[in-house]
């Protein structure tokens, strides 16, 4: 080994080593993109040194409301300004970002505070009613309550709370950043829908979200000063960690509220977006938006598009109107985007449909991961024949660190050194790969998660229902919907419209069955639910 062997005085220290963050990005950027265009949203601008500013103020004042290292801020808050700001104003102040889901019901959010611990809440104006009666189904400690109004779009303050911008007022712009002592350090929490039907808490570190960073530049074939539309929910595995990439380049975040066709087109042709993210259901509003939503523009838009497998002729028809869609594919535990469907220029010369086909598929690994394939039960490589099934595993620097409060699951989750995704997928010659099924009974509506079994749950404890199974149904506008199957108990009566007040009245409205239909259910001669049979039945319907 020579020389190897002896490593005297080649340590690491302050000069050659420095634990990864993203927050480093836009220290970086406050300097040298200092009057770049940093944020927009509605009547909103700032610069890049003005960005940096108003996140040290917030980094400043959430300190100053007790806010220590370690210690969760939650937020409650659609793709605006003060969401866009946390992403960085909360973590550095050493804390712990926790983005809870807008859609949630109140009991879920109030189990997040409970289980996240979080110490303050940023709530947009809109879910004030819904985190006061989460912070009354509580069972800890409340967190203090910061009302975001925005009242360009109809949500000017109650005046009960103190307000976002009262806060950034208490802050100071000398505040020195925390930044993380080491790179394992937790970045953010971000909850997950499991098959018990409870959140689990995904725990990030900084090194993972910056090498996503890294990654999705090369991946996306970034160059300098991108103007990049915030459509995937800063809630879901926090944008894909597309919001902490931007500094790197020198771009712009254009904040979005509500995602319409509209709303998409404006950002194009007003702010000159180039790339944005979004589920297929975004693909389809673009597709299909009225002729008097549509804005022409004379350059190619960049989308990554996840959640689901997205229609060819989806694909196909979103070509011809300017956009270049890559289909991407992750999951929480993976901060988003691990796989890409790397193009091939001999693919050009393809049918249009042939080619829509292959833009369908799931990929190969990102850069930053280290391996991303498919094995059998026993952890082996499958046949790469396109036709034999296994499960998508994958190991690498942007996996979650484990799940918050919850080793066995965290054990179960990386067990053989790789992480399980429970997807089960084909992988075609060359090791590109496709997801076949879900081995999760998880329904993916308009990029979100619902948990049949938490559906199911609801569904049991209404007095006519004997025995219940949720599937996916397929649905042209959100991919999927929820489709309940129902066996009533004797002599009990009820109807579609009962059933589906029922569970709206217990759970957020997107994880309510769209149809309902009465039968006895298919079952195993152990007496399991033969769920594949509900599929075909919702299927036809």
């Amino acid at each position: 080994m020579g020389w190897m062997n002896d490593e005297t005085g080649l340590d690491k220290c302050a000069a050659n080593f420095v634990p990864l963050t993203p927050l480093s990005h836009l220290n970086r950027a406050a300097k040298i993109f200092a009057d770049k265009p940093a944020v927009i949203y509605g009547d909103h601008r700032a610069t890049y040194g003005e960005y940096h500013t108003r996140v040290t103020k917030l980094a400043s004042a959430l300190a100053g409301l007790g806010v220590t290292p370690g210690d969760v801020v939650a937020t409650i808050i659609p793709n605006v300004t003060a969401q866009i700001e946390a992403s960085f104003g909360v973590p550095a102040c050493g804390a712990v970002l926790n983005t809870i889901n807008t859609r949630l019901d109140v009991d879920t959010i109030g189990y997040i505070f409970d289980h996240g611990e979080a110490k303050v809440a940023l709530v947009d104006t809109q879910f004030i009613p819904v985190a006061e009666a989460a912070v009354d189904a509580m069972e800890g400690p409340a967190p203090t309550i910061i009302e975001c109004p925005d009242a360009g779009a109809g949500f000017p303050a109650t005046g009960r709370y103190k307000t976002y911008d009262d806060l950034l007022a208490e802050g100071s712009a000398d505040f020195e950043w925390v930044l993380p002592q080491d790179e394992w350090e937790s970045l953010a929490l971000n909850y997950t829908s499991g098959t018990t039907g409870r959140p689990k808490g995904v725990v990030y570190h900084h090194r993972g979200a910056y090498m996503m960073t890294m990654g999705t530049v090369i991946s996306w074939r970034m160059v300098l000063h991108p103007v990049f539309m915030a459509i995937v929910p800063l809630f879901h595995c926090n944008g894909w960690n597309h919001t902490w990439m931007m500094p790197v380049l020198g771009g712009t975040v254009v904040g979005c509220r509500d995602i319409t066709a509209k709303n998409v087109y404006d950002g194009i042709a007003d702010h000159g977006v180039t790339h944005f993210g979004g589920a297929p259901i975004v693909l389809n509003l673009i597709v299909n938006a009225a002729e008097a939503d549509r804005r022409t523009f004379d350059h190619t838009v960049e989308v990554f598009t996840a959640g689901a497998p997205p229609a060819p002729a989806t694909l196909a028809a979103v070509g011809e109107l300017g956009f270049n869609v890559t289909q991407v594919y992750g999951l929480t535990e993976t901060y988003g985007h691990v796989t890409e469907c790397t193009w091939d220029n001999a693919w050009d010369a393809l049918p249009a449909d042939e080619q829509a086909g292959i833009k369908a598929r799931q990929g190969h690994a990102f850069p930053m991961m280290e391996d991303v394939t498919v094995v059998d039960e026993h952890m082996k490589q499958i046949p790469m024949d396109g036709e034999t099934q296994g499960e998508i595993v994958m190991r690498g620097n942007s996996v979650m660190k484990g799940y918050l409060k919850n080793p066995e699951a965290t054990q179960k989750a990386f067990k053989g050194g790789y992480f399980h995704s429970e997807d089960i997928a084909i992988q075609h010659p060359g090791g590109m790969m496709q997801i076949a099924d879900r081995m999760k009974d998880i329904i993916i509506s308009g990029g979100e998660n619902i948990s049949s079994v938490e559906v199911e749950g609801v569904l049991m404890s209404h007095p006519a229902v004997s025995l219940c199974a949720v599937v996916a149904k397929p649905d042209d506008k959100w991919g999927e919907v929820p489709a309940a199957f129902i066996e009533l108990k004797d002599g009990a009566t009820a109807t579609e419209a009962d059933i589906i007040a029922f569970v709206r009245e217990r759970l957020a409205g997107f994880k309510t069955p769209k149809m309902v239909r009465f039968q006895e259910l298919p079952k195993t001669s152990t007496g399991k639910i033969q769920k594949f049979e509900l599929r075909v039945l919702a299927k036809a319907e």
